[in-house]
């Protein structure tokens, strides 16, 4: 970084374009797997590419939310210092393929996702579940409450935005957890969109229910994943909690006194969206399946051609690009 170039409280403004540098490298690598029924090669591939772009930014990173301990990942594992080190210190929240069943099947809304934050500024959350509720901006504080029930989040919901409740639309992934949510839902009189796999982008949805459709998102799904939607939320603007879930028995307690040595000490404490999520954010998600948030990758030859949706929390800027890679053959072929 030289005098001259602009910088903002914070993190510096040419990381933005570094870290949606790394997700469309994922994303293209990833896309080579789509529809070949083997999502660890998709995953694979995706986690390569994205570590090896992360090892050219200019930060001190840290790996906070990754593909789990030293011990069970060779690369982006939890602990992992990446980049050039000669840059700010951040931590890194990494899901280099959201979404590794859909990819493999061709499915839509597979994403490529990063987030990085001033050191300290996301939740070490454990690999474990976590029970969710998000909605979008422009709603009172507090309206939503992972205490209330789910019927009378959606009816506070429904009489803060002036509808009747059978004009709401929750997300939730369709899991066989979900049953009694889902039932109790829908009992209410709102509609539910199930969907498959990648509750990142659910929760990203409902802060544009005109084009979404969906206002609310509901349910339990991964904890990691859960820090990298609240990251996205602190860039657009929402409302979000959450609550680990640990499994039951032996596992669970495992998973418990992981948390544990990561800091977190009472294990059923209510996150809100700035708890997991604060200070300076940066994040970004690359498409790499056509879906309804991002288009996917598109090979011409050996071009590529990728979308990116990339947000800054300090600035509450968002931008959407578009970039065509040249030679991509070689470098990303499956």
């Amino acid at each position: 970084m030289t005098k001259d170039t602009p910088k903002i409280a914070g993190l510096e403004r040419i990381l933005v374009l570094e870290v949606a540098r790394v997700t469309e490298a994922a994303a293209i690598a990833a896309a080579r797997w789509r529809g070949r029924g083997d999502k660890n090669s998709a995953d694979g591939a995706a986690v390569k590419a994205m570590r090896e772009e992360l090892a050219k930014v200019n930060i001190r990173g840290r790996v906070v939310i990754g593909e789990g301990e030293m011990d069970e990942a060779p690369m982006l594992y939890i602990g992992e210092e990446l980049g050039t080190m000669n840059g700010p210190e951040v931590d890194i929240a990494v899901d280099p393929l959201e979404g590794t069943t859909i990819c493999a099947e061709a499915e839509p809304n597979a994403l490529a996702v990063l987030a990085i934050s001033e050191r300290g500024g996301l939740l070490h959350a454990p690999d474990m579940y976590m029970d969710k509720i998000a909605i979008g901006p422009g709603y009172p504080d507090g309206l939503i409450d992972l205490d209330k029930s789910p019927s009378e989040n959606i009816k506070r919901l429904a009489e803060a935005k002036g509808v009747a409740v059978n004009q709401i639309t929750a997300c939730m992934l369709g899991r066989p957890r979900h049953e009694k949510l889902l039932t109790e839902v829908r009992a209410s009189g709102a509609s539910v969109r199930l969907i498959r796999d990648g509750d990142i982008a659910g929760v990203i949805w409902c802060t544009d229910p005109i084009k979404s459709g969906i206002d609310i998102y509901l349910g339990s799904g991964g904890a990691p994943e859960g820090v990298l939607a609240a990251a996205a939320l602190r860039c657009i603007g929402g409302q979000m909690q959450g609550r680990l879930l640990p499994d039951p028995g032996a596992e669970g307690q495992r998973q418990i006194q992981r948390a544990h040595a990561m800091g977190i000490k009472d294990i059923r404490r209510k996150y809100t969206m700035h708890e997991m999520a604060s200070g300076d954010v940066i994040f970004s998600a690359s498409g790499v399946t056509d879906g309804s948030l991002l288009e996917g990758v598109h090979f011409r030859g050996d071009f590529a051609e990728t979308e990116t949706v990339v947000m800054r929390a300090r600035t509450g800027t968002v931008r959407r690009i578009k970039t065509t890679f040249r030679d991509v053959g070689a470098k990303f072929k499956a």
